[in-house]
């Protein structure tokens, strides 16, 4: 062997050791953090998902109770109603009575502790949510579960700070927003919507550092693994798989866009003034509350006889919408009657999210609004069913303002990669138009509106 070969051998036989050092002297990030980041992950996703079946639980014995035992004793729209309201009471009853904090979706909670305003009290949450939302989306009430597994996954990050009695705040900020990415990636079997929902949508609270977002990366495909490993692979909406659009009919995905961006708008807005009614309606008295809540429930127990399409979270109704066999005229009533049922509970302060009625509402006008459009324009090939996934994304770009994580959830849970360009030409039409109209994104109006009236509170009962 020539000297020349000698040092080439001894110069390739020292690179990786150097390379190897250059990357670790670089990277900074503690590996217990990123292993805490898995650990939260992990029960971010068994939380998720068994809250997902334990909901599905209670609703099937619900329904088990009412062809057997008690619609035998009693007639059946009173064993429905009595069953609903009993349903409710427990949620309701539990978040006034144990954590106040869990009432709603609980997203604007998270917000709010990542940007250290708000306290994360996970041992009354985590209980608080699963229980209380087990009764309160059983009932059958227009609510989903994302934001409270979301509320939950951020819980468990706070908890696993406080196990390992973390002290530095960028590690215990980085898993608290890890918690909620997980807690998303979960609940909607979407890893990529999980972590761009943090990076995105709470991007005013999130820590921008390689080591936050190592974390949530790590955090939400753990979760999403665990998910997977329970409930299989499939995606969490089956419907037909469609082939991108023509290009002359692209700018109608504008137009579907831009109502949805005004639509969204005016939808925060009246999310705000049913929760202000609600609130001069029981006065924060418990009796009040509770009744009121356990009306409501029991309501909606009647509606799960006679009008199901008007209850529960709306995700079962999108495939339904998508496989035809409705009239526009139709979809349309049943737009406005499940905006209607959305303000109603989500505003009553259940413990429940509002992700899921989000996704509902957009795929009903986004259906009606393509079979309008192949009604007035025969000449171009519209397949309603395009617009019916470009208006979930819409909707919620409308009013969450964060398009990206809108349009990788929408692809993500229909399996609908093909339709991406009229998604991003339908999402970035209403977050502009929304923004025209200044309307501020639904998480940070419910974070102030909380804020205030904690406030308020305060200045009425001062401590002593």
């Amino acid at each position: 062997m020539t000297k020349r070969e000698k040092i080439k051998q001894s110069l390739l036989a020292k690179m990786p050791k150097d390379a190897i050092n250059q990357f670790l002297s670089k990277d900074k990030t503690p590996i217990s953090v990123l292993f805490m980041s898995l650990l939260v992950g992990i029960f971010a996703g068994f939380v998720g998902t068994y809250f997902e079946h334990a909901v599905e639980f209670v609703s099937e014995t619900r329904t088990e109770w009412l062809k057997s035992e008690i619609g035998s004793l009693v007639p059946l729209w009173l064993a429905a109603f009595i069953i609903s309201a009993a349903l409710a009471f427990i949620g309701y009853y539990l978040v006034h009575r144990f954590a106040p904090e869990a009432a709603g979706s609980g997203i604007p909670e998270i917000e709010g502790a990542m940007d250290g305003i708000r306290p994360v009290r996970w041992w009354r949450v985590l209980p608080v949510k699963f229980f209380g939302g087990m009764g309160a989306l059983g009932s059958g009430m227009v609510l989903g579960r994302e934001g409270p597994t979301v509320q939950m996954g951020g819980a468990i990050g706070r908890m696993v700070t406080d196990i390992f009695r973390v002290k530095d705040n960028d590690a215990r900020h980085s898993l608290l927003a890890s918690g909620a990415a997980g807690g998303l990636a979960a609940a909607f079997n979407a890893p990529l919507a999980g972590i761009m929902f943090v990076v995105e949508e709470m991007r005013p609270q999130f820590r921008y550092s390689l080591i936050s977002i190592k974390a949530v990366i790590i955090s939400a495909v753990s979760a999403n693994i665990v998910f997977r490993y329970i409930n299989g692979q499939a995606a969490v909406i089956t419907m037909p798989q469609y082939q991108p659009p023509e290009l002359s009919a692209l700018w109608l995905f504008l137009v579907l866009g831009a109502l949805f961006g005004i639509f969204g708008v005016v939808f925060n807005r009246l999310v705000t003034l049913a929760q202000d009614l609600f609130v001069r309606l029981h006065k924060n008295d418990r009796k009040r509350y509770l009744l009121t809540g356990s009306m409501i429930g029991g309501c909606f127990g009647l509606m799960l006889l006679y009008i199901p399409e008007l209850t529960g979270g709306g995700i079962w109704l999108i495939p339904n919408i998508t496989n035809g066999g409705y009239g526009a005229a139709f979809l349309l009533l049943l737009f406005v009657g499940r905006i209607f049922t959305t303000l109603l509970c989500f505003a009553s302060g259940a413990p429940g999210g509002i992700f899921a009625p989000m996704l509902a509402l957009g795929t009903l006008f986004g259906y009606a609004f393509g079979l309008i459009a192949q009604q007035l324009f025969p000449e171009l090939p519209i397949i309603p069913g395009m617009f019916a996934i470009a208006g979930m994304g819409a909707l919620f770009a409308g009013t969450v303002r964060a398009p990206i994580t809108g349009i990788l959830l929408v692809i993500e849970m229909t399996n609908n990669y093909y339709l991406i360009l009229p998604l991003i030409i339908t999402s970035l039409g209403a977050v502009i138009f929304a923004q025209l109209l200044g309307g501020q994104p639904i998480y940070s109006q419910l974070l102030h509106r909380t804020l205030k009236n904690e406030k308020l509170r305060q200045e009425d009962f001062p401590r002593d």
